[in-house]
């Protein structure tokens, strides 16, 4: 039976996470940039240690009020400080656990700059050298990040199931009213197609290859309890299974 390996940014204080743990194959766990404290770090961990999925670390711009989503002016020192904090504070709690950090997904704003801007992108990279140089990083296709680090660093690279694209690889801005996918069915659809076919249809039809390691379902999509569960379902009678990790 062939796997998928599904990841989850969970820890943000959504409603659903307990019911998407059991059916992912890693949490991409805040860590107080945009969302999160100590308590539901913890809280996440112990989730995820509970149903054997992988631990990540999901920084992010400091900067809670826009829930990480908008570009914040900080300087290079001060954004590479604040990610290291965020980061060591979700690592500190794990070591208390006996758990262990696998990886490590930027968030919102800095997930996007650091596909197309450089210098966010070292940043980025430099700042899992000086944690854990064993972190995996996960990573949009064809961005400037993935290149930067894959001498450097482990790279898997990151789709989105519930996600429009560009034929540039970006994904289509929230600000427009197709950015999102929610009906089940065509988000099995989508991440078939990515899995068997490896190919992404793009919002203007256009078909672009998809060399994705890990498919990301944002826990705060309208339904994605119930789209994470048709996944599975149809999954299943596809003879894939959803990949499990054990602390």
């Amino acid at each position: 039976m062939k796997t998928i390996h599904i990841n989850c940014d969970l820890g943000e204080g959504g409603k659903f996470d307990a019911q998407l743990m059991s059916l992912i194959s890693a949490c991409n766990i805040a860590c107080g940039g945009h969302a999160g404290d100590q308590n539901l770090m913890l809280q996440t961990i112990r989730m995820a240690m509970k149903n054997q999925v992988e631990i990540g670390a999901h920084p992010s711009y400091p900067d809670k009020e826009n829930f990480g989503r908008k570009i914040l002016n900080i300087s290079n020192s001060d954004l590479k400080k604040s990610i290291c904090s965020q980061v060591l504070s979700l690592m500190k709690i794990a070591k208390n656990e006996g758990a262990k950090i696998s990886h490590f997904k930027p968030h919102g704003a800095l997930y996007n700059e650091a596909a197309k801007d450089e210098n966010i992108a070292q940043i980025v990279v430099d700042s899992i050298l000086k944690l854990d140089e064993s972190l995996i990083l996960y990573a949009p296709q064809n961005s400037i990040i993935a290149d930067l680090a894959k001498t450097k660093v482990e790279v898997f690279f990151e789709a989105f199931v519930d996600r429009n694209y560009n034929p540039d690889y970006s994904l289509v801005s929230r600000e427009k009213s197709n950015a999102l996918i929610t009906k089940k069915e065509e988000v099995f659809k989508h991440v078939f197609s990515m899995f068997s076919a490896s190919k992404i249809r793009c919002e203007n039809g256009e078909e672009i290859t998809s060399f994705a390691d890990t498919f990301c379902l944002h826990s705060d999509t309208e339904n994605s309890v119930n789209i994470m569960r048709y996944l599975k379902e149809k999954f299943q009678k596809n003879e894939i299974e959803i990949r499990r990790y054990e602390q």
